[in-house]
């Protein structure tokens, strides 16, 4: 029987655990930037894995271009305690945008991405160029392609439900509208959107404090994630949990009326 899990691919020799982890990156993707073969010496130099054999996670990187510092996909994934997948992070990259500091402070030391500590000046290039946070470029608008590829994957490992894990605001909108439910975390999406609107306890908030509090943010799902990140809430923006049964779209929206 062919492994169900990251676990139980990451047990197989390298070559076979690469071919099935290619399997979620979308043809689209490869296309675009006219990426050779994965299977060829140029194209194994590009896609790059860390995938220890008796781990339950897989992180991958897939460049355009060996030279180039940030990959156009970065997925990691890992095993739920009962064996169904979980995608913790999952980012596609332009790498024709301009490259906004965010996720590393000047002195070089790693953000996390804005979770441990905070690049202000990054931050506010980035929010005034139109990206959202976490995004060190414009992202590629292959969401679409990419979940229909990560589908076939699930399906090829005997699933059909996967979970994400969104570490904003934004993204957790972004997975509803490509028909993700809540296992966790919509009473808490509900109240923020409650919380935005002129009789809410958000809104008086959004008082110009800093460039992230503006009151153009009420009806922005882009410039809320920015207020939600810059403290809002009064703590982080956490324990949200979502799943998607492949094929099909939970039409959940928690923000309606609300623009990007």
């Amino acid at each position: 029987m062919p492994p169900s899990t990251i676990g139980g691919i990451n047990l197989l020799p390298e070559p076979e655990k690469r071919a099935i982890y290619s399997r979620y990156i979308p043809v689209a993707l490869l296309e675009k930037y006219n990426i050779p073969p994965l299977t060829s010496a140029a194209g194994y130099n590009l896609l790059q894995f860390r995938f220890a054999s008796g781990s339950t996670d897989v992180e991958m990187r897939l460049y355009h271009e060996s030279s180039f510092p940030d990959p156009i996909l970065y997925a990691h994934l890992t095993d739920t305690m009962n064996g169904q997948i979980h995608t913790l992070l999952y980012i596609l990259n332009d790498p024709n945008s301009p490259r906004f500091n965010v996720d590393k402070m000047p002195d070089g030391s790693p953000t996390q991405f804005g979770t441990l500590r905070r690049n202000i000046p990054a931050e506010e290039q980035a929010l005034a160029a139109g990206l959202a946070p976490g995004q060190v470029r414009r992202g590629l608008r292959l969401l679409g392609e990419a979940i229909e590829a990560f589908e076939q994957f699930v399906i090829a490992l005997g699933h059909d439900i996967y979970f994400v894990e969104p570490l904003y605001y934004h993204n957790a909108v972004i997975f509803e509208r490509y028909g993700f439910s809540y296992q966790m975390g919509k009473r808490l999406m509900d109240s923020i959107h409650a919380g935005f609107h002129s009789t809410g306890d958000l809104y008086p908030l959004l008082n110009g404090a800093t460039p992230f509090r503006q009151s153009s943010a009420a009806n922005s799902i882009r410039k809320r994630s920015w207020a939600i990140h810059d403290g809002i809430l009064g703590e982080p923006f956490t324990n949200v949990t979502m799943y998607k049964r492949v094929g099909k779209h939970a039409g959940i929206n928690t923000t309606p009326d609300c623009e990007w």
